[in-house]
């Protein structure tokens, strides 16, 4: 694990740069209405693969420990659909849900290492706000994340990673990301 001052790297800029610069822009008066991360959500879902084989869940579980630090929560479908031969309560994929020092870790090495492993990358989309200053982005394989041994991966899974803010409107939460670098295209 690395050290108290590592991991808070991404906070102290946030509080020293990214929340001035918005007081500023947006004409905040109080430091605590500025926007702020809530929470990341990592959700790698594994679908009719898991129905067939039960290992590929719980291989999906460890690569997700793996990238975040955290343990995975095995998700599980909610009804059945029999095209999919899917029945109700079976597992289906796994998410972990960051907050504070790991929040701010995980979003630290998904700008500075994931992203720009990513195969053509041109930067994100600044139209994927779902509207409250949440932002969600898709990522193709895990293999871009260091933590994951290419020799030990039996499939490659993509995931969807969630970031809540306590943004009100979209152009505050761009704001936001953008002070952490986030590589907006438009």
């Amino acid at each position: 694990m690395a050290d108290a001052r590592a991991m808070t790297r991404l906070r102290e800029h946030y509080e020293k740069e990214v929340r001035p610069a918005l007081m500023k822009e947006f004409g905040y008066k109080n430091p605590f209405a500025v926007p702020r991360l809530d929470k990341i959500v990592i959700n790698m879902g594994v679908g009719a693969d898991a129905v067939a084989d039960g290992k590929k869940i719980d291989a999906a579980a460890k690569e997700l420990a793996a990238i975040t630090g955290q343990k995975a929560i095995v998700t599980k479908s909610k009804k059945s659909i029999a095209t999919w031969k899917l029945r109700e309560n079976l597992p289906i994929g796994c998410k972990v849900t960051l907050r504070r020092d790991r929040m701010y870790e995980f979003l630290d090495r998904l700008v500075n290492i994931a992203l720009p492993r990513v195969r053509d990358f041109r930067g994100l989309s600044g139209k994927s706000f779902d509207g409250r200053g949440n932002y969600a982005l898709g990522i193709k394989e895990q293999l871009v994340f260091p933590e994951i041994n290419y020799d030990e991966v039996d499939a490659t899974r993509g995931m969807d990673i969630i970031i809540v803010t306590t943004a009100k409107t979209d152009k505050e939460a761009k704001a936001l990301l953008r002070g952490f670098q986030m590589p907006f295209v438009n």
